[in-house]
């Protein structure tokens, strides 16, 4: 092999370990502070070891590191981590919602992980979440999409616009509607409990309300969860892959 030919090779090797190191610090799984730094660096340079060569010699690919071919493969890296990192804070929003619905809305725990103040329930979620990613083979999926994206976007000649931009900020508004989705089922029981108790009060004005709401409006709001636990792995799947759509879009657009 000439000189410049490994030259090329190490040069595009270094911007796509670049673009691969957007999921570790974005991406649901491969973003959690559980993984140490060193095996994540691992897996990264192995994973570049493994395409780089096949990456180089694609045609219009960039194989000098400049200013705008690292920024643009960052801002690849970028916009596959960001969007799906929404996942994590949609089911985040959902365990909060769900929080006030148990009472636990001012029941926080530090994550021992991330070192994060959180929902008491936002815990639990986000362990079934990722348990779904894992038992579905997401994860695999999600590095998959980004290696095929040097085929659709080849290295050093992405450019991050402003439509970009307001694309990515308008799907991080359905984080709310989507949480709001996830707790639908608990709001809905909550609810119709608090109603009826309240109606009960009214025929009966010698009757606790409010000792009785709470304890009982708690217990069939979990009743309801155990039952809607069922929907989730659906659920979970459906929003990553269109989060997952969305950012290839966003990618191959010029």
């Amino acid at each position: 092999m000439s000189t410049p030919s490994l030259q090329a090779m190490i040069c595009g090797g270094a911007l796509v370990m670049l673009r691969l190191s957007g999921l570790f610090v974005f991406a649901p799984i491969f973003s959690s502070p559980a993984i140490a730094p060193r095996i994540k660096a691992g897996f990264v340079f192995a994973v570049t070891l493994l395409i780089a060569p096949g990456i180089a010699s694609t045609a219009g690919a960039l194989t000098e590191i400049t200013v705008g071919a690292v920024v643009s493969e960052l801002a690849v890296g970028l916009v596959f981590g960001l969007s799906l990192t929404m996942l994590s804070e949609m089911v985040l929003f959902a365990s909060s919602l769900l929080g006030m619905q148990f009472s636990f809305s001012l029941v926080n725990l530090i994550d021992p992980v991330s070192k994060v103040e959180t929902p008491v329930l936002g815990q639990l979620f986000g362990w079934v979440s990722t348990l779904v990613l894992l038992a579905a083979g997401l994860h695999r999926t999600l590095l998959l999409a980004v290696i095929r994206s040097f085929e659709v976007v080849p290295v050093g000649t992405f450019v991050l616009s402003a439509k970009t931009g307001m694309a990515i900020a308008h799907m991080a508004s359905g984080i709310f509607l989507a949480g709001v989705q996830l707790a639908a089922p608990v709001i809905a029981a909550a609810l119709t409990v608090e109603i009826s108790v309240s109606l009960v009060s009214k025929l009966s004005p010698q009757l606790p309300a409010m000792i009785l709401s709470i304890p009982l409006k708690t217990m069939v709001s979990y009743v309801v969860l155990i039952g809607s636990l069922a929907v989730w792995p659906w659920f979970i799947e459906r929003h990553f892959d269109r989060l997952l759509t969305d950012a290839g879009r966003l990618v191959a657009q010029r």
